[in-house]
């Protein structure tokens, strides 16, 4: 089983085969619209306008299972994130990634890329204090931590980065880019 043998559920409900992203670079990220990293969607959305026509796909996955920050239905979220963001790539269905309802996406994405730390900083030190009290092996297991965990598929479907919500968006894309760029 790789990543173009599974399929997720679209906003609509219909079903997207993640076959149809051959050849692209691809960054999942689940997704919150009441988080503190819900501003994620700003540089986003501006590395989509800025690599898509090179090739950069962005499958947004929203998901309520971190403090509830996802409590709107499927076209609110969508509505709030094309009014505040702007976005233009695709959201698909709010879905579980953790526990025994996790989507296979997300199964598939933990099991290639663990969990390697928040990094460091005040963000990173928030994180590791409110992850010690909400499961205290977080650091041994490759769960999801929280919103806006983000993974990055180069174009012949190897996952090939996990990254935190705590890491730097720059970095984030310039490693997108130099995999867009590698054509």
């Amino acid at each position: 089983m790789g990543f173009y043998d599974l399929k997720v559920t679209a906003r609509d409900g219909s079903e997207v085969s993640l076959s149809d992203y051959q050849g692209k670079v691809v960054l999942v990220v689940n997704t919150a619209t009441g988080c503190g990293f819900t501003p994620h969607y700003e540089p986003l959305e501006k590395m989509y306008e800025d690599l898509h026509e090179q090739g950069l796909e962005i499958i947004d996955v929203p998901c309520n299972q971190f403090a509830g920050q996802t409590p709107g239905t499927d076209d609110e979220i969508h509505e709030f994130c094309t009014l505040k963001y702007h976005t233009q790539f695709p959201q698909m269905k709010k879905s579980d990634v953790n526990g025994e309802n996790a989507i296979e996406l997300f199964k598939y994405l933990k099991s290639q890329k663990g969990f390697e730390g928040f990094g460091k900083g005040a963000k990173a030190l928030a994180m590791n204090m409110l992850l010690k009290r909400i499961d205290k092996d977080y650091k041994n297991n490759s769960e999801i931590k929280w919103n806006f965990t983000k993974f990055v598929v180069d174009r012949k479907g190897n996952v090939v980065a996990r990254f935190e919500p705590t890491a730097d968006m720059k970095d984030v894309r310039a490693f997108v880019e130099n995999l867009v760029k590698e054509g």
